[in-house]
């Protein structure tokens, strides 16, 4: 299951949200406004990001500016409640599953929420018997000969 946290008015919410619909994605909508974020909620979205806070905190967000502090000089505990009194410091979208992490809406790191079987399933189905083939195929072959 995918937990998406967006807020209102984000167009990048909007768009991930409709993503995981059109491709049928089960997910549970997070608003950070009008659900209080648990601490050890919160926790674990600062665990699973790769890069620490820099992936999930807006710095240029009004809310972390009106603080006046370098991010790096907040205690993990001290950012837990800064983050649960201003949830705006949070960028958005946030979609998470037990194998992926995505912040942000971008066309290509949203399919990581696509199970591994299935994106499997989709390689192996795009073949030269396909009626497709000639078009997405063909950029496949393009893309890896990229690479």
């Amino acid at each position: 299951m995918i937990i998406l946290y967006t807020s209102p008015g984000c167009a990048s919410c909007r768009k991930a949200k409709q993503w995981l619909k059109d491709n049928d994605m089960k997910f549970v909508e997070k608003n950070i406004f009008t659900t209080l974020l648990k601490e050890e909620e919160i926790k674990y979205l600062l665990q699973r990001s790769e890069n620490g806070t820099e992936d999930i905190i807006s710095t240029r967000s009004k809310a972390f500016q009106n603080l006046n502090r370098d991010l790096e000089d907040i205690s993990v505990k001290e950012l837990i409640e800064i983050i649960r009194e201003n949830p705006s410091i949070l960028k958005r979208p946030i979609m998470i599953n037990e194998s992926s992490f995505v912040v942000g809406y971008d066309d290509d790191e949203i399919t990581a929420l696509v199970p591994a079987k299935l994106r499997l399933a989709a390689q192996r189905a795009c073949n030269p018997t396909c009626p497709n083939f000639s078009i997405c195929g063909y950029l496949r072959e393009e893309a890896c000969s990229a690479e």
